[in-house]
């Protein structure tokens, strides 16, 4: 099916420039057309989930750069908390090689990893019911990445948005180029959630192109080793049911960026992150997420621990102003987060005998499966000696 542009995006000259701008056009909208047919797919999904959530198997994760936040927790924790509730079985890797891709200094990794640990189980992820594991200790599931890089072409590496913003961000630090290891990223990406043969993928909408570059692996790999057969499911995004959640200086929180409020805070730190909060002059609380997005933020944590919606918050604060409503959201997340943050202590108290005795059960198991898998690819390639 052909495409007609409409006149204002039609190339009035043949420039460099000219024609940039429209490959951006048309990446914008076919942008939107996925996003809007993801967010489709998933109102379906969730009511095949409902109904039969053991045919699901979940693939997600964090790469072990700090303790985890606010935003982790919004964003896709408690979302990961739900699946497994529902009966999904959930895989959780922490990436531990992702470390490396864009740092020289991987820090202290165990220290780190228990960390992000402690802070999946305070939130409710079980061990009896979801794998956690690392990327390290499963050096089958590494081994998948070289079929896999055979399947696909060094420009769509390079398409991806995280290879393209970090080559841009190299060029603009006049530092050397980027590692081999963030070029192939989408694809062990792709070994990560198809050695377990994961179905179900919880994404944000700027997550949409790392998702399809595991489906044309998986696709690819069908048609070229096993087509009348396909031995890897081209799995689904499930579009998160969160919103992006601001630091205290205005930007999305993120530990590289210092704005962030971690999940092991004390009831103190969470108020002073709060105060400091930013919002505008306006007096009236509105919820208006285009126009006033520091207070949307506000509203949108607020609501999360409360149980309302943005909009309710807004009209019970009303023209309190911004120091009622900083008021309001403290006590919401100070009161929301005492049960994860004391089971939390009680763990990290215990030592990390039981948080290695864990991940030495999650890796155990992500083994036992990549080695499988391995073992099938090999069968399949023709690779068996």
């Amino acid at each position: 099916m052909s495409v007609t542009l409409p006149p204002e995006a039609a190339p009035t000259s043949s420039a460099p420039g000219a024609l940039l701008d429209l490959e951006a056009a048309r990446e914008k909208r076919s942008a939107t057309r996925s996003a809007e047919a993801a967010r489709e797919r998933t109102a379906v999904l969730e009511g095949l989930i409902a109904r039969n959530p053991g045919e699901y198997r979940v693939l997600t994760g964090d790469r072990p750069t700090g303790a985890l936040h606010l935003g982790h927790l919004m964003g896709t924790v408690a979302n990961r908390v739900r699946l497994q509730d529902l009966g999904v079985e959930v895989f959780l890797i922490v990436a531990d090689y992702q470390v490396i891709t864009d740092r020289d200094d991987s820090g202290d990794l165990p220290a780190t990893v228990r960390e992000v640990l402690l802070d999946y189980l305070a939130a409710g992820l079980d061990p009896d019911r979801s794998t956690v594991f690392t990327h390290s200790a499963v050096p089958a599931l590494n081994q998948l990445l070289l079929p896999f890089l055979s399947l696909v072409t060094v420009a769509e590496l390079e398409r991806n948005p995280t290879v393209k913003s970090e080559a841009e961000a190299a060029v603009l630090r006049q530092r050397r180029g980027i590692s081999g290891l963030l070029l192939t990223y989408p694809v062990h990406q792709a070994a990560d959630i198809l050695f377990c043969h994961g179905n179900l993928v919880p994404v944000g909408v700027d997550q949409l192109p790392h998702l399809e570059i595991t489906r044309t692996v998986a696709r690819r790999f069908n048609q070229r080793y096993c087509a009348t057969r396909p031995y890897f499911p081209e799995p689904d995004a499930l579009i998160a049911p969160s919103t992006t959640v601001l630091g205290s200086d205005g930007r999305r929180m993120s530990k590289s960026r210092g704005n962030a409020l971690e999940l092991r805070a004390s009831e103190d730190d969470t108020a002073t992150f709060f105060r400091r909060a930013r919002t505008d002059a306006e007096r009236t609380i509105t919820y208006e997420p285009e126009q006033r997005p520091e207070i949307a933020n506000l509203l949108q944590i607020g609501a999360s621990f409360t149980g309302t919606s943005p909009e309710a918050l807004a009209d019970e604060v009303g023209a309190a102003g911004a120091g009622r409503l900083k008021a309001v959201v403290t006590e919401a997340v100070v009161e929301g987060l005492r049960p994860l943050r004391a089971r939390r202590r009680e763990l990290a108290s215990a030592g990390p005998r039981h948080l290695d005795e864990v991940l030495a059960r999650g890796n155990a198991r992500a083994n036992e499966i990549a080695e499988r898998t391995l073992d099938d690819v090999r069968d399949l390639m023709g690779m068996r000696y």
